[in-house]
């Protein structure tokens, strides 16, 4: 069975000013000249960023993105941003869920459920994101803990070909640490299982990233499991020779070197 393309996303969370769109200019530039091999390619800057990024990359294979937003699509809401927005200030897909804003936001289940439709609705892409905590994964609570993550956040009947799963084991997010292979190959293949049922017209379709202290030194490894179709990258996306290097494993010169 044909894979979906793979998709590698850097998650700039809070950083970034106006003179760090040069590191977006160095990525299209990148992009563009094949960099990315056969993979579609992602930068999510801070909000005050996506206008000017997305001038920056019309025309390009890049694409930018937003790293949350209501579902409301505008109102009383100080503060905040609605998806349509982020469509209207040249973003075409939306982070959502993230362990930092369930945590620090309380974001639920069934909120992100709801930013998620309003997302799709307005035909941008969603990438909703789940993943256990270490104490979840000790008391061997984790694939129960993600199971109802998926059943609680994705919407009812999506178009696969814009919906996304970040799996981001909480433990691993900038602590250097990663699951063994064996425990992401497992994982995503229980995510598949769950997806396919929630998504039964195109599951096998809907791409399944791995996210969580990714590297050069271990993208290509980690990309090349079952059902791991692509990552979602934080603190390496802040640097281009970083995240290209990672972007790069979808190449095939150095996908060949990787097997000789």
């Amino acid at each position: 069975m044909a894979r979906p393309q793979p998709l590698v996303a850097g998650n700039w969370k809070m950083n970034g000013m106006l003179a760090d769109l040069a590191e977006i200019e160095a990525v299209r530039d990148a992009v563009d000249a094949g960099g990315g091999g056969g993979a579609e390619v992602l930068i999510c800057p801070p909000a005050t960023l996506i206008v000017a990024a997305a001038k920056l990359v019309q025309g390009s294979r890049l694409k930018i993105g937003g790293q949350t937003c209501r579902s409301e699509i505008s109102g009383a809401h100080t503060g905040d941003v609605s998806a349509a927005m982020l469509k209207d200030a040249g973003a075409t897909y939306v982070i959502l869920g993230h362990s930092e804003r369930r945590a620090s936001y309380g974001e639920t289940n069934a909120a992100v459920r709801a930013r998620a439709i309003s997302a799709l609705d307005l035909g941008m892409s969603a990438i909703i994101c789940v993943g256990e905590t270490k104490a979840e994964r000790e008391a061997g609570r984790a694939t129960s803990i993600v199971g109802r993550q998926l059943l609680g956040s994705v919407p009812a009947h999506p178009d696969p070909s814009r919906l996304v799963i970040a799996y981001e084991p909480v433990w691993a997010i900038g602590t250097g640490l990663t699951p063994t292979n064996a425990d992401v190959a497992a994982m995503h293949r229980f995510i598949r299982g769950e997806i396919e049922r929630l998504v039964p017209a195109g599951g096998s379709d809907v791409r399944l990233l791995y996210g969580g202290s990714v590297r050069p030194r271990n993208a290509a490894e980690l990309m090349a499991i079952a059902d791991v179709d692509g990552g979602l990258i934080g603190g390496a996306s802040l640097d281009v020779d970083d995240f290209m290097a990672i972007a790069g494993v979808y190449r095939e010169d150095v996908k060949a070197a990787a097997s000789a």
